[in-house]
């Protein structure tokens, strides 16, 4: 294999497989220079094949402008995906700031990949891994401790207001320091480094090897080529990369657990204290779990009926393992506050600062759920204490 060989362009590694030549452009996702790179290389190679870094759900997000109009809000609530979608979305903001920065669209490099292959007639291959897989294996790869801190960095980064110069883009393109930040990054988060990066090492190289035709141009990420590189010649399976990540154990038990817990300490106190104490522990339970969830929508300048929905729902959703305060009253939310179409089309640029984050109504529904589930676990676990001390 001649990996060192490079062609009319610094960002461009040429990798001999068998009868195969593999051409691997390595991109910056929001930069116009990787957009012209494109461009050349597909002018100058005359590709067979040209694969892009995007799975097919990316690939449609890309492709259809209104893709956020067909969003179903009530689903995402029912589902219990309204903290994944943030997650989405604050890692979505990031580029799409850098972006409106150099006036290039994020994924302007891949767009262009896609219209090339259209333009050619060379076969497109979607290369990427499914990203739900993908965020699915990291979210179960990580402790509670470290979700808490990913999903910090995730929400500042939705606030990111640095300034960013067009040579610092360029400059991350540059594979030493790219692999540097990405370094940094594992130090925080390993598993991420590993799901994020080197399994979709594996499932691209895979992918690309596998393309039919004897002249294959890749574009990809900086950060992916020198792994590709590295997995081409290997046999790789990817049935073990798309596998979904079993469900953990503990939340089934944390959510059976609690109510037996707490219907045991009932008891316990009734049998022990008498029916007067009993009364009081459950008066307890009530206001201290309905308060807190109330407080967590309040902060989601959430309307009165939803806040009232979430003080009412999370003594008894605490007691329910199959349901959760966060559903009730982010449906109560959409209800009263119906989102149009407008709102849809305007979520891009409203992520783009603190207040259109906040005064979006799909915003404000996502952060209701959250919130209301993040109050009532604080109010079960303060009231549980509670309860617990006045016995024991």
């Amino acid at each position: 294999m001649d990996n060192n060989h490079q062609l009319n362009s610094e960002n461009l590694t040429h990798v001999k497989l068998n009868d195969k030549d593999i051409y691997l452009l390595g991109t910056a996702h929001v930069s116009k220079q990787s957009v012209e790179d494109v461009k050349n290389a597909v002018h100058d190679l005359q590709p067979d094949a040209i694969c892009v870094e995007l799975c097919p759900s990316r690939y449609q997000v890309l492709v259809q402008e209104d893709a956020w109009q067909k969003m179903d809000i009530y689903r995402v609530v029912k589902e219990n995906k309204a903290l994944f979608l943030l997650a989405q979305l604050g890692l979505s903001t990031f580029y799409r700031k850098i972006g409106e920065k150099l006036g290039v669209k994020p994924g302007a490099e891949m767009l262009e990949g896609v219209n090339q292959a259209e333009n050619t007639g060379a076969r497109l291959v979607l290369a990427d891994r499914d990203v739900n897989i993908t965020l699915k294996r990291i979210w179960s790869s990580l402790s509670i401790w470290s979700k808490f801190k990913l999903l910090s960095h995730l929400f500042l980064s939705m606030m990111f207001q640095g300034n960013i110069e067009k040579e610092d883009i360029e400059k991350l393109k540059n594979k030493d320091q790219l692999q540097m930040v990405m370094d940094e990054f594992a130090k925080s988060f390993p598993q991420v480094q590993k799901t994020l990066v080197d399994e979709r090492d594996q499932y691209l190289a895979h992918k690309i090897s596998t393309s039919q035709g004897h002249k294959t141009l890749a574009i990809v990420g900086a950060a992916h080529v020198p792994g590709i590189v590295k997995y081409l010649s290997q046999n790789i399976d990817p049935a073990p990369l798309t596998a979904a990540p079993p469900p953990a154990v503990w939340p089934t038990f944390i959510k059976w657990g609690i109510p037996i817990l707490i219907a045991a300490l009932l008891l316990i106190g009734f049998l022990t204290q008498g029916t007067a104490h009993s009364v009081q522990s459950i008066y307890i339970w009530v206001l201290v779990n309905g308060i807190f969830s109330a407080i967590g929508v309040t902060l989601a300048m959430a309307h009165p009926l939803t806040i009232l929905s979430a003080f009412l729902a999370a003594p008894i959703t605490s007691l329910n393992p199959t349901m959760a305060a966060g559903w009730i009253a982010g449906l109560v939310q959409a209800w009263v506050k119906k989102p149009i179409v407008k709102d849809l089309e305007n979520l891009p640029k409203a992520l783009t600062t603190l207040k259109g984050f906040w005064l979006n109504p799909i915003c404000r529904i996502l952060l209701v759920v959250v919130l209301a589930n993040l109050g009532s676990s604080l109010g079960t676990f303060v009231a549980g204490t509670w309860i617990a001390t006045r016995i024991f």
